[in-house]
């Protein structure tokens, strides 16, 4: 077991740039080293891109690419930048294929190189998210964590959240 952090790059809004002349939105290289830099993280994280998608265009092919790399991976804590239309069926494919690790997915609603993007606080929190919760599955979105089969993009809102809220204890 190493303490090392695996991510894994697949696309989404994270990583799309936008072309000026077109006015449309496009993939060239991933953000998440500079990302990383940017907020000056000093975890051992080793990145790999698997692919650069709209997670929209996700064949369930491309979701077991994931899912095998995962399996493969040295590192049992792995984040996963993935967009965010389909990150709940990805999380899905996860959970059923890989165990003992801990999966955090996450992503962005408005690209890095926009300035204003949620993708350096989200990146953020899912690295904390992975060196804290138990092996599993989850989604880590706008500060809070969901597992893979109580969550859903709510698409009013534009934010994550639980499809059944907890019980309070207490």
């Amino acid at each position: 077991m190493t303490t090392d952090i695996r991510i894994f790059v697949t696309g989404g809004t994270f990583d799309k740039e936008y072309d000026a002349i077109h006015g449309e939105l496009f993939f060239k290289d991933s953000h998440v080293s500079h990302m990383l830099q940017r907020g000056r993280s000093r975890i051992t994280a080793h990145i790999r891109t698997l692919m650069m998608m709209d997670s929209r265009d996700m064949t369930e092919e491309d979701r077991m690419v994931i899912a095998n790399n995962c399996i493969k991976a040295d590192e049992d804590r792995i984040i996963i930048a993935h967009g965010t239309d389909t990150m709940v069926e990805t999380a899905k494919v996860l959970a059923q294929h890989v165990k003992g690790k801990t999966i955090i997915l996450t992503g962005a609603m408005i690209p890095f190189t926009f300035g204003s993007s949620d993708g350096m606080f989200n990146l953020g929190s899912a690295i904390a998210f992975v060196q804290t919760l138990a092996p599993g599955v989850y989604i880590a979105m706008n500060g809070r964590y969901f597992t893979w089969d109580n969550v859903r993009k709510n698409r009013q809102i534009g934010e994550f959240e639980e499809i059944e809220a907890k019980a309070s204890q207490g």
